[in-house]
C-alpha cells in the first residue's frame, strides 16, 4: 500500500512530498558526509521524479563532493538537510526521516548502509 508523506525542513523555505511504500525504519550511511550529519534517512530509494520539492531556487542549497554523482540539498536559511541524490543510484534520493510531518522515527529499526566503502 503507498502512503503519502510530506516533509519541509525547520523554516518552511524547502518543502517535499512524495508517495512511497510505508516507512518502518529508517537507514544511516557510514559515508563521510553522512556519518557527520548523522540523519536517518528513508530506506527507499525514491525515483527522482515521484519526489516533489517546493522552494525557492534561491533557498535550495546543494553540496557535492568527490564524484559530484550524489547531490546532497539543504535549506541556506536554516541549514537543515532535506533530501540526496544517492550515489549508487543517481535517478534516485532519500529523504531526511526528521523532516516528515508526523513521522515518529523513535522506534524505528536502524539499517546502516556502508557508504564509507561503496567505492
Amino acid at each position: 500500500m503507498t502512503h503519502h508523506y510530506e516533509g519541509s525542513c525547520h523554516c518552511g523555505a524547502v518543502k517535499f512530498s512524495y508517495d512511497g511504500d510505508e516507512i518502518t525504519q529508517g537507514l544511516r550511511c557510514t559515508c563521510s558526509i553522512c556519518r557527520r550529519k548523522g540523519a536517518l534517512m528513508s530506506p527507499e530509494a525514491i525515483p527522482l521524479t515521484a519526489l516533489k520539492v517546493e522552494a525557492d531556487p534561491a533557498d535550495l542549497g546543494l553540496y557535492e563532493f568527490d564524484s559530484k554523482i550524489a547531490k546532497h540539498y539543504f535549506c541556506r536559511h536554516c541549514g537543515i538537510y532535506t533530501h540526496n541524490v544517492t550515489a549508487r543510484f543517481p535517478d534516485k534520493c532519500r529523504v531526511n526521516l526528521g523532516c516528515i510531518d508526523d513521522l515518529d522515527t523513535d522506534g524505528f529499526e536502524v539499517i546502516v548502509f556502508d557508504g564509507k566503502n561503496l567505492l
